[in-house]
């Protein structure tokens, strides 16, 4: 190792070390940084005194200034429910039709339902409520349970197929996979079932093989529903014979509903979402079934 000597430049001490005809300057840390690191030092230490900072097992330090951000939400939270308190308890107060007749509170209705749908319903129902692939369209006035305001609610409040001891509950058979009928049966009842909201496949179907689903329809579908695909709000069971399909109205979607079932579910939101924002959300979805919403 080279004997230390010191920069003729700087007044640095080298530590010996040189690469290439560099030698290595042995710099003390500049005042600037030593002055930032104690700084921060202190304002940690500050810190950790006046705000929680450290965890504690089941608890942590409180910091003597008690700044709590769950309390400072639940302030706010506070706040923002008493500004909106006059026309919130005017919607919980009134009936539902008595609601949608009154422009102002339904003003109110679309602008906060239509926040609550985007944090809460949109993720299966898309931002523009019009479903996808096994989600219903909730712009249409075809619902499982009815589309009335109050069915609405009682839908969103209990849920379908879920935990709530009250949950709506529907199921479509696997008649395929269950062997309840005949592969051959199972293909002649989706040609009928085709027609209902396809008039025109009916060409592709010959008049014998339309009866005969006709006639199996009847015997196997028609207590659900019913005997011209109306379907039943009472039951859940979906009319057939119009343009909305929540799996798709084609000849092979329907042939795998058929064949292998389907079971839909949808959260209770009972205790997710208090009775008042349940009942905007009502009115929300059904506002959207108007022309022009």
């Amino acid at each position: 190792m080279a004997m230390s000597e010191r920069d003729p430049l700087t007044g640095h001490a080298t530590t010996g070390h040189e690469w290439n005809g560099i030698k290595e300057l042995n710099a003390p840390v500049p005042r600037a940084v030593w002055f930032f690191l104690i700084i921060t030092v202190v304002f940690s230490v500050i810190w950790w005194v006046l705000m929680p900072t450290w965890p504690l097992g089941t608890t942590y330090t409180k910091g003597i200034l008690g700044v709590d951000q769950r309390n400072t939400v639940a302030q706010k939270l506070k706040t923002a429910d008493e500004a909106r308190s006059p026309w919130t308890k005017r919607i919980d107060e009134m009936k539902f039709a008595e609601v949608a007749g009154d422009a102002e509170l339904m003003k109110k209705v679309r602008q906060t339902g239509r926040t609550l749908f985007g944090d809460n319903c949109a993720a299966c129902h898309g931002f523009s409520a019009k479903g996808g692939p096994g989600f219903p369209n909730l712009t249409t006035a075809s619902s499982l349970w009815g589309s009335d305001p109050e069915k609405l609610f009682e839908t969103i409040r209990v849920g379908i197929n879920a935990a709530h001891p009250e949950t709506r509950t529907a199921q479509m058979p696997a008649f395929g996979r269950d062997q309840m009928l005949p592969r051959a049966d199972i293909e002649k009842v989706v040609d009928f079932v085709e027609t209902l909201s396809n008039p025109a496949a009916a060409k592709q179907v010959t008049p014998d093989a339309l009866e005969a689903g006709k006639e199996l329809f009847v015997a196997n579908c028609a207590a659900c529903h019913g005997d011209n695909g109306k379907g039943n709000v009472e039951v859940g069971a979906p009319d057939l014979t119009d343009a909305s399909w929540i799996y798709g109205g084609d000849k092979q979607s329907i042939l795998n509903t058929v064949w292998g079932g389907r079971q839909g579910h949808m959260p209770a939101w009972e205790h997710r979402l208090s009775n008042i924002d349940r009942k905007i959300l009502a009115l929300y979805l059904s506002d959207l079934r108007k022309p022009g919403q």
